[in-house]
C-alpha cells in the first residue's frame, strides 16, 4: 500500500478550509477507503496544535486534536526506538535549513519512502532527497 506523510501545512489548509482543503479532504477520503496509509509526525501535530492555540484559542486547539484523532492519520511518534527519524530530521536541520517540524515531516517521508503531501514551499530544499506532492 502506497505510504503518504501529511504535513502541518496540508493539514492546517483542511482545517480552515483552505483553497487546497479539498485536495486534502480527498486523500483523507482514499485513506479511509484504503488506498494509501497516511502518516503524521508528531512534531507535526504539536505544530498544528500550537498554531490553532496561538491563532485561535487552547479551546479550539483541543477541539482540533479531537477532529485529528478521529481521522486516518498514523501519528508517527518519537521516542529511543525511533532515533532513526530524529537524526535525520537533525541532519536535514543542519544541512537543509528547514524548519524543526518541516524536517521531520521530510525525515518521515525519506525513511518510509513515502511521498511527502504540502503546500509548503521550503520543502523544494529536500525535493532532491523525497518525492513531494504539491498542494495548490
Amino acid at each position: 500500500m502506497p505510504v503518504k506523510v501529511l504535513d502541518s501545512w496540508a493539514l492546517i489548509a483542511f482545517f480552515e478550509d483552505e483553497p487546497a482543503a479539498a485536495q486534502v479532504e480527498k486523500l483523507l477520503l482514499q485513506a479511509e477507503a484504503g488506498t494509501h496509509k497516511l502518516l503524521l509526525s508528531v512534531i507535526n501535530w504539536g505544530e498544528i496544535y500550537y498554531n490553532t492555540m496561538r491563532e485561535v484559542s487552547q479551546e479550539a486547539a483541543d477541539r482540533l486534536a479531537i477532529n485529528l484523532a478521529g481521522l486516518t492519520i498514523e501519528i508517527v511518534g518519537v521516542d529511543g526506538k525511533n532515533l532513526q527519524l530524529v537524526r535525520q530530521a537533525a541532519i536535514f536541520k543542519a544541512t537543509r535549513k528547514l524548519s524543526y517540524a518541516d524536517a521531520f515531516a521530510a525525515a518521515l517521508a525519506k525513511l518510509r519512502n513515502a511521498e511527502l503531501v504540502t503546500g509548503d514551499r521550503e520543502f523544494k530544499l529536500v525535493g532532491d532527497e523525497i518525492k513531494i506532492a504539491w498542494l495548490r
